[in-house]
């Protein structure tokens, strides 16, 4: 019997004409990299720094229909040993419930149509988008609150009713008494636009499957 023959190794060439192809370089492959997503990363954040902004100017509108709609809390002022003392109106009205009221759901309706503006502009979501919706959300809140009170009756309730006079009503300062109401809008935005990126935004491509091969 005879053993089986194995082919002979390649000769080794070490002759000067023979080309070698030296791996790519780690600079190459990440000076590549950078060159496709760092430009794709700034546009992010540029467009993050513009839904912020945008967002957050949504408050001047927001914080103009709260002073427009919220109902008034009647206040009634009264001089008692040479001394003013201010009470309410109407003890069991619920005005007030009512302006921490009408400034959550018109928050949630500014949540919702910010979300779905946002969302429409940038379907392609990341994060950088959501965090700028959320944090715009939350300034353009502080903002509204701030105007509300700016733009509504004077915040001293004692000279106030000693302008009105003794026993006259006048409405109380416009005030948020549930500063939780402030999360609405941006809870509300963040919730609408990651659904809709859920449902509507753009899928991964699945893999194909390979061919069995035949035998």
């Amino acid at each position: 019997m005879t053993a089986p023959l194995t082919p002979p190794p390649p000769p080794h060439d070490d002759s000067p004409h023979q080309v070698w192809q030296a791996p790519p370089s780690a600079g190459a492959q990440g000076g590549g990299w950078y060159e496709q997503d760092g430009p794709g990363m700034k546009t992010e954040l540029r467009e993050a720094a513009v839904i912020t902004v945008a967002v957050a100017l949504g408050g001047v509108l927001l914080g103009l229909l709260w002073w427009w709609l919220a109902p008034h809390v009647p206040l009634v002022g009264d001089e008692v040993d040479k001394s003013w003392v201010v009470y309410l109106k109407d003890s069991e009205g619920e005005q007030a419930i009512g302006v921490d009221g009408t400034f959550t759901l018109l928050a949630l309706a500014f949540g919702v149509v910010s979300g779905v503006v946002v969302f429409l502009w940038r379907r392609g979501g990341g994060v950088p988008a959501v965090v700028a919706l959320g944090v715009g959300a939350l300034l353009g809140s502080v903002l509204a609150w701030r105007l509300g009170v700016w733009l509504g009756p004077e915040s001293d309730v004692i000279a106030h009713a000693k302008q009105a006079g003794k026993g006259v009503a006048f409405s109380a300062p416009l005030k948020l008494g549930a500063k939780g109401a402030l999360l609405a809008w941006p809870l509300g935005a963040l919730v609408v636009h990651l659904g809709l990126t859920a449902l509507f935004g753009p899928r991964d491509p699945e893999p194909e499957l390979p061919y069995p091969h035949q035998a």
